[in-house]
């Protein structure tokens, strides 16, 4: 709209994207500080109550939350290396993801002061309008043009280095014990953490409660199981990426898979799975075996439940599975290490449901209370989230063959490479200018799903009482996630080293595929030097075609 927001103090709703990257594009903006506040209309669902009399968020509910655009750096003063005792560490204003402005979150009560005085154009279309009785006026300054009428942010920030505590168990494998499953999720909340994290802590204690007993019994799994409670991960993911880098070495030679245990709900509605496509095949199975917590699909599986309620777009005969983004605990093993990774939870009517997570995430008023009364009074759906998890760590640990499907892999790589190309196709004319060419890896693509067809071909033909045949095939699928990553990592964003999957530049918590080759080719009409931008583009095709073909190798029959 051509509104200058250089010196100026930004308001921005909440929701839609993580809240790091609005900061981040109010300091590209050339804003001197910002003002988050939650919307009634991200907020608060249609005919429901504010807290405590139903689930919504009072107007002085005000969402805490990390506003770093860390990357994948981890702790900000130590990125790529492990915050210990003889670190060496940058200075607060040289480190990674630190706001430079100030930033301050506010309820909509308080919002709608503000927003009742500001003065510019209306705002542009309805999307921009949330629902406080207000016009939503653009700026800048207030309606009254008054110079004397100011907005002053006093943000005091108590900076420190100190301690943090993750808690690890172990519980050896008896076949395989150099071959880990991991099962982490973080305890620390923003205050009272009542469904962030607690519905997910309580699964892990229950899970390794379950297994606690098993070995008592004298079972023990075939390979290694590492359960992990993470510290930190509010404060930007710090716990679990500390330990992975300083164990980074290995688990890129060990780490079969990391499960991710944080909140078990965010709704109660139907079955949320993120995760690689190594997990498909696993997950849909493991679904079949569980009963649905749903009400109305009694001595009905859970996949079932989920298929009704969340068919894929695409493939709608299986339930809808996401991309692994960002937000939570896996990252650093994903992103960053190549280790497949998923997780599981309960959510909310995509389809109906508008508003943005659960109302009063991370807010004072996410209590117990709040689970017990309005979410899960049954508990079925925590019930269900912890056989589920729990089955699949089961699975991963104690199958004599990793239970990975490969084909999946070609099938996703598929409709990514796809998907790319078409948003490609709407620069035709650049394409055919600047000698864009996505044959290379559309043919990596297809060799990759060759590939993959016929080492499970293989693998259904393995001589399963020579361990040794066995643990070649078992390691060709550990290895085979480890094979996305470059160690370069994608530009700009170096500890983000997966080629097909990373967190959205422009949303942390959204998962995009083939990052390397959508970042250059987002808003690409608008830099200045096209020939230089295509060059980029060009690039990262190659580095893409090159990383899924090498992938390819890896599953070819050991010489």
């Amino acid at each position: 709209m051509g509104i200058n927001c250089t010196g100026k103090i930004v308001v921005a709703r909440y929701g839609k994207i993580f809240r790091g990257n609005k900061v981040k594009n109010a300091i590209l903006a050339g804003a001197q500080g910002i003002i988050l506040y939650s919307d009634p209309a991200d907020y608060c669902a249609p005919g429901v109550d504010a807290y405590p009399d139903g689930w919504n968020l009072p107007g002085g509910g005000v969402q805490r939350g990390n506003v770093l655009n860390l990357n994948g750096a981890g702790d900000p003063l130590t990125p790529g290396y492990p915050a210990k005792e003889y670190t060496f560490r940058y200075k607060v204003n040289e480190g990674v993801g630190i706001p430079k402005i100030p930033v301050h979150p506010i309820g909509y009560h308080d919002a709608e002061v503000l927003l009742r005085s500001m003065g510019g154009p209306a705002a542009p279309d309805s999307s921009w309008k949330g629902s406080l009785n207000v016009s939503y006026n653009i700026g800048p300054g207030f309606a009254d043009n008054s110079s004397t009428r100011k907005v002053r942010m006093h943000v005091h920030t108590n900076n420190k280095i100190t301690r943090i505590y993750n808690v690890i168990g172990i519980l050896r494998g008896a076949v395989e014990p150099d071959r880990y499953i991991i099962l982490g999720g973080h305890r620390d909340s923003w205050v009272f953490g009542g469904i962030d994290p607690t519905t997910g802590a309580a699964v892990l204690q229950e899970v390794v409660r379950s297994f606690g007993k098993m070995k008592m019994e004298g079972w023990r799994p075939r390979r290694t199981i590492i359960f992990a409670s993470w510290d930190a991960e509010e404060f930007g993911l710090l716990g679990s990426t500390e330990w992975a880098e300083e164990n980074a070495r290995v688990l890129q030679e060990r780490a079969v898979a990391y499960i991710n245990t944080d909140s078990s709900i965010e709704g109660n509605y139907t079955l949320r799975v993120d995760c690689t496509p190594l997990l498909y095949q696993l997950v849909y199975n493991l679904t079949k075996e569980i009963l649905s917590p749903d009400e109305g699909y009694e001595n009905k599986s859970l996949y079932e439940s989920w298929l009704e309620k969340d068919p894929a777009t695409e493939k709608n005969s299986y339930p809808r599975i996401n991309k692994l983004g960002s937000g939570s605990d896996f990252e650093a093993y994903f992103q960053r290490l190549g280790i497949a990774s998923g997780r599981v939870r309960y959510t909310k009517n995509r389809k109906v449901d508008k508003f943005s997570n659960y109302p009063v995430y991370h807010t004072v008023y996410e209590t117990f209370e709040l689970v017990e009364k309005f979410y899960d009074p049954t508990f079925k759906k925590q019930l269900t989230i912890a056989q589920l998890r729990g089955k699949l760590v089961y699975e991963l640990a104690d199958s004599q063959v990793i239970p990975f499907d490969c084909r999946d892999y070609g099938e996703a790589l598929k409709g990514y490479s796809n998907r790319i190309y078409k948003l490609a196709k709407k620069h035709e004319e650049q394409l055919k200018t600047y000698k864009v060419l996505f044959d290379p890896l559309f043919s990596a693509v297809v060799n990759f799903s060759k590939a993959a067809a016929e080492f499970h071909r293989r693998l259904e033909q393995v001589d399963k009482k020579d361990p040794v045949a066995v643990r070649i095939m078992n390691d060709q699928l550990m290895f085979i996630e480890r094979a996305f990553i470059d160690p370069l990592g994608l530009p700009g964003r170096k500890f983000y080293r997966h080629v097909i999957f990373a967190p959205s530049s422009h949303n942390k918590y959204a998962g995009e595929s083939f990052p390397g080759i959508y970042d250059a080719m987002f808003d690409i009409e608008s830099k200045a030097d096209q020939h230089e931008a295509w060059e980029e583009v060009k690039r990262q095709i190659s580095i893409a075609a090159f990383t899924v073909q090498a992938a390819a190798e890896t599953l070819k029959e050991v010489a």
